[in-house]
């Protein structure tokens, strides 16, 4: 199907040919149109076209009313005060566009595809191998994936990498170790759990750092190892791949926990850019972009300084030929945008992260890899803080496991399901408690601004009142309830009919679907998105309590009450899918 014009853009249309024929010189010009409180839109745009004009500005608002074309679309315009236009919508408009986007049969609700999709490489949920994953993995996952809904739903191609942390001088220390002690690793059950093979890895890590502190004869095997891994030794690298293996078994249980799906081809870690290393500091080197500073191969920037107000140089390369971060990071780019394409390279990445990136972006459009055609962009997120605003720790000052968390955040929902629940079985209850734990988990996340800290409060997320996903997931619940009450009496839309004041207002935010998500989508920013849907969710709230649906006066307008219901959970379904999380039809 065909996308639907919004009403907003609609009277945009209006207002721009109005403008033309008034104001010739104005052509193309902005009309300013937003939504208002004291009308369906305002459009505030005259008083600069008039200050530019040499002209009254409500003289020229006049003008322009005169030249709108009323009647389908628009109902009424008046100007108000210095020069603003007050835009009321026809009934049957909101009716009718609300009616052309519920016959979408695609599901989309009428929402376009953008106009020129690029290529964008996503760089997202990067937990460690060997290593539990902790409170401090959640956003880049929880962000990550809303924003690859977002993106691919409006047409972009999205490459999905995950870039694991699988290289590194550990691994010749937990090598060395299982080589030793080969039977650390055996599982006597085939069927092992994600949790149970980390459990495994970090009891190995723990008894290999040990011994790695404690012997100096096993920490120069395992210092050797590295050597080993790095040379590509056939018997290492098997060993290490055997560490990598058991570490996905565990991502891949707790990114199911988290509803998200995790494609072992998108997991191209640290690992997968060691044959571009050399080659990355020989291109950086002989174009000059890096020199040589202390046996190290070094970036310099004149505007990066430490304390002590030398330059802060960017380490490619460390004078004992060893690579860092940059380098892997460096090769990613050149993989990403001429391997894979990419205009567009979107990092999920800790706002700590912030300064590293910032130079390492500049050292790849020094270096020509990126320029106008070809942009990289840190997503930077804030950190989570527990109810006292401080970084969130156990009681012991540990970091919170992931697991530990989603699954607090699962029972403290089972319990509250299992208190609203009326004939839900058992399995249903628990069903229900995973997607409205996690749900919560998501919402609280993604309704915050990235670059926000935000507090983890569980008892706030899981409650039925305020901002939260599961005031969402009752409302989507509730009017699915209302459906099947209806029994043979089917939702239809009914344009012919006058609209109470909450109809309108419902209708009215329900049809800006389409540019929500076109706004978040283009500026990655999911919370964009939750905000609409809480406001979706407490329009229909008022209008439920305002507006019988029932029990409304005619048949035409149960039918078309039914109507504004079922839009109304398609656009929370839709919507809130693209956060990552599920609504469930009973609750």
């Amino acid at each position: 199907m065909a996308s639907v014009t919004s009403l907003s853009d609609n009277v945009q249309q209006h207002l721009a040919s109005a403008l033309s024929a008034t104001l010739p010189e104005a052509a193309g010009a902005d009309p300013l149109l937003r939504r208002s409180d004291r009308a369906d839109f305002q459009a505030n745009g005259i008083l600069a076209l008039a200050k530019k004009a040499k002209a009254n500005p409500r003289e020229l608002a006049a003008q322009v009313v005169s030249q709108v074309v009323t009647g389908d679309v628009i109902k009424d315009v008046e100007v108000s005060g210095p020069g603003f236009l007050n835009i009321t919508i026809a009934d049957k408009a909101i009716t009718g566009n609300l009616a052309a986007r519920y016959a979408d049969e695609t599901g989309r609700l009428g929402v376009p595809y953008a106009e020129q999709p690029g290529t964008t490489v996503i760089d997202y949920a990067q937990p460690n191998v060997a290593k539990e994953m902790h409170v401090g993995h959640l956003r880049s996952a929880v962000i990550g994936d809303s924003v690859v809904q977002l993106l691919e739903f409006t047409g972009e191609n999205v490459v999905r990498r995950h870039h694991i942390g699988d290289w590194g001088t550990q691994f010749g220390m937990l090598i060395q170790y299982l080589d030793e002690h080969p039977h650390e690793l055996d599982h006597k059950d085939a069927r092992v759990t994600g949790e149970e093979a980390m459990s495994n890895l970090d009891r190995l890590y723990k008894a290999a750092r040990k011994k790695f502190d404690s012997d100096e004869e096993f920490k120069t095997r395992a210092r050797r190892r590295v050597v080993d891994l790095q040379a590509g030794d056939e018997h290492t690298l098997a060993m290490w791949q055997r560490f990598v293996d058991e570490s996905k078994i565990y991502f891949f249980s707790v990114f199911e926990k988290l509803d998200m799906e995790i494609r072992d081809a998108d997991i191209v870690g640290e690992s997968g850019y060691n044959d571009m290393l050399a080659e990355t500091c020989r291109l950086l080197e002989e174009s000059g972009v890096a020199v040589r500073s202390e046996g190290a191969l070094c970036v310099f920037f004149d505007d990066i300084k430490g304390p002590d107000g030398n330059p802060v140089p960017l380490i490619v390369q460390k004078s004992d030929g060893g690579y860092g971060y940059a380098a892997t990071d460096l090769s990613a780019i050149r993989d990403r945008v001429f391997n894979l394409k990419a205009n567009t390279l979107l990092y999920v990445v800790d706002a700590r992260q912030a300064l590293h990136f910032r130079m390492v972006f500049e050292t790849a459009r020094r270096a020509g890899w990126l320029n106008d055609d070809v942009t990289a962009v840190q997503l930077a997120f804030g950190t989570v803080l527990g109810k006292d605003g401080k970084p969130f720790k156990t009681r012991e000052g540990e970091t919170v496991r992931l697991v530990d968390l989603l699954d607090e955040a699962i029972d403290r929902a089972s319990a509250v399901v299992r208190e609203k629940a009326q004939d839900l079985s058992e399995e249903e209850i628990a069903e229900r408690g995973a997607q409205v734990g996690i749900g919560a988990v998501k919402y609280a996340d993604l309704s915050t601004s990235a670059n926000r800290d935000y507090k983890f409060d569980l008892d706030q997320m899981v409650s039925l009142n305020g901002d939260t996903s599961v005031y969402l997931q009752y409302a989507y619940a509730r009017i699915q309830s209302i459906l099947r009450k209806a029994g043979e009496v089917s939702p239809a839309a009914h344009p012919e009919l006058a609209l109470a004041d909450a109809e309108r207002a419902l209708g009215l935010h329900l049809d800006s679907f389409a540019e929500t998500v076109r706004e978040a989508a283009a500026e990655y920013a999911p919370h964009k998105l939750a905000a609409y849907l809480y406001q979706v969710a407490s329009l229909y709230t008022t209008f439920y309590d305002k507006c019988p649906v029932l029990r409304a006066e005619t048949p035409a307008q149960v039918e078309n009450r039914l109507f504004l219901c079922d839009v109304t959970a398609r656009t929370l379904h839709r919507g809130m899918a693209l956060l990552g999380i599920r609504t469930p039809e009973k609750l």
